[in-house]
């Protein structure tokens, strides 16, 4: 393959773009790439767009670049669909917060499980569908790259309703956990060896040496003299289960029911209620930053982000062979979660594509968490699938933070305000109050 033409939906998340191309141009081989930019909103693409000719003069290369307001005309012989929106973009996301607030439902980051991720891929999936069909038509022959969260729910659901195998969910949470560990235990992140596998944002590190040493007995030892360790949320669990995990403490509080629902808990633990709300904050300042600076002709920042993205497109253009890590349809990858349920597993990447890699089984205490894990996601796949609005209900009753945090009833009053709250952002049938 030469000159892959590559496609970003969703490309007015301007800042994730430009490193994205800092990446890509990275590469002497994709110099000469179409880049191909989509978005609805018409000035943040004309951002997208200067900011991508500015990363390129600064890289000294010379791709094609094109931007679109119609989705079809942007993916039409697109080798590669890289796709990062965020339907209801601030707003929503600050509904899915403030109503369960109401409630006394705690959330931190809300985008992955719990009510704030249902309600996120209920949104999305209308998309989904559409960017599939659309995919289907012009594209066929495409690589999906996901990068929208909830990204176990999206792949299903994409999985499902296209019966596409060439999509792979992507996310940097192994590639920086292993980052810090290895920082923490004063090893160099290139001498570690590791393999991990779950489900995204709750995978885990199964393995973790340095020259066949096993680095875990090492990492015990620090959390056993250090107090502030052990007032993260992923050393607690490490510290229980054996093995850690690849998200943020702020994530990971999230989906088990031991930490949210418990005020000793969010203080022990340094819990940041509501977190993911200053986050939208910055990254809404950090757009008009670069739009700005883009008006004005000032410098931007041209970083590298090590994402995978860059990396599979990379592989398969030349390839080279790579191991990332992908969120791919559980087909006897890891043997005691779910067939059809989306797990995170290492792939070989190389000229032939994406394989991802047999796992076996997990530790059972880990796959115990995973599954749960995994039936919410299933009920919200099969409300959108069947047009089933008591599905919508089942999986918040599922979720584990949000079982421990409200009585039934609450639970169904929760999800009703939140399907009149978000409107005409569901699919017809699932609009209803039940």
């Amino acid at each position: 393959m030469t000159a892959p033409k590559i496609t970003f939906v969703g490309a007015g998340s301007v800042v994730f773009t430009q490193g994205l191309l800092a990446d890509l141009f990275g590469y002497p081989e994709l110099g000469d790439v179409h880049i191909a930019l989509h978005d609805i909103d018409q000035e943040r693409l004309a951002t997208a767009l200067a900011a991508a000719k500015r990363i390129a003069a600064e890289r000294g290369v010379k791709p094609v670049l094109t931007a679109h307001a119609d989705r079809r005309e942007a993916l039409a012989g697109a080798d590669f669909v890289v796709d990062m929106v965020q339907i209801g973009m601030g707003e929503a996301t600050r509904v899915d917060f403030d109503v369960p607030a109401r409630y006394g439902l705690r959330q931190t980051i809300g985008d992955t499980l719990g009510i704030g991720g249902i309600f996120r891929a209920l949104r999305t999936f209308p998309f989904l569908k559409e960017l599939g069909e659309d995919i289907a038509e012009v594209c066929p022959e495409a690589w999906l790259l996901n990068y929208t969260n909830p990204m176990a729910m999206n792949v299903q659901y994409l999985a499902e309703v296209t019966g596409s195998t060439r999509v792979v969910g992507l996310c940097h949470s192994v590639y920086w956990t292993v980052h810090g560990l290895a920082d923490l235990v004063g090893v160099p992140f290139e001498e570690v060896t590791y393999v991990a596998a779950g489900v995204n944002h709750q995978a885990w590190v199964l393995r973790f040496e340095h020259r066949g040493t096993d680095l875990y007995p090492r990492l015990a030892e620090l959390a056993g003299s250090d107090e502030q360790l052990r007032r993260r949320v992923r050393f607690d669990m490490f510290l229980r289960l054996g093995f850690y995990p690849t998200e943020t403490s702020e994530h990971s509080a999230e989906y088990v029911p031991w930490y949210l629902k418990h005020d000793t808990e969010i203080e022990r633990l340094r819990l940041p209620v509501g977190a993911y709300l200053d986050i939208v904050a910055e990254n809404e300042a950090e757009y008009e930053r670069t739009r700005r600076a883009v008006a004005a002709g000032e410098p931007l920042p041209v970083e590298g982000t090590s994402e995978y993205a860059p990396q599979i497109i990379h592989s398969m253009v030349t390839g080279t062979p790579r191991t990332v890590y992908g969120n791919v349809v559980n087909r006897g990858l890891i043997d005691n979660l779910p067939s059809g349920g989306v797990v995170e597993v290492p792939c070989l990447v190389d000229g032939t594509g994406v394989r991802p890699t047999r796992i076996g089984a997990l530790p059972p205490q880990l796959a115990a968490l995973n599954r749960a894990y995994l039936s919410a996601n299933d009920l919200v796949v099969r409300a959108a699938i069947e047009d089933d609005p008591r599905h919508i209900r089942h999986a918040a009753m599922t979720d584990p933070a949000t079982a421990a945090a409200l009585p039934v009833e609450r639970i169904w009053e929760l999800c009703d305000d939140l399907v009149r709250a978000h409107g005409d952002r569901l699919q017809p049938a699932l609009r209803a109050v039940l």
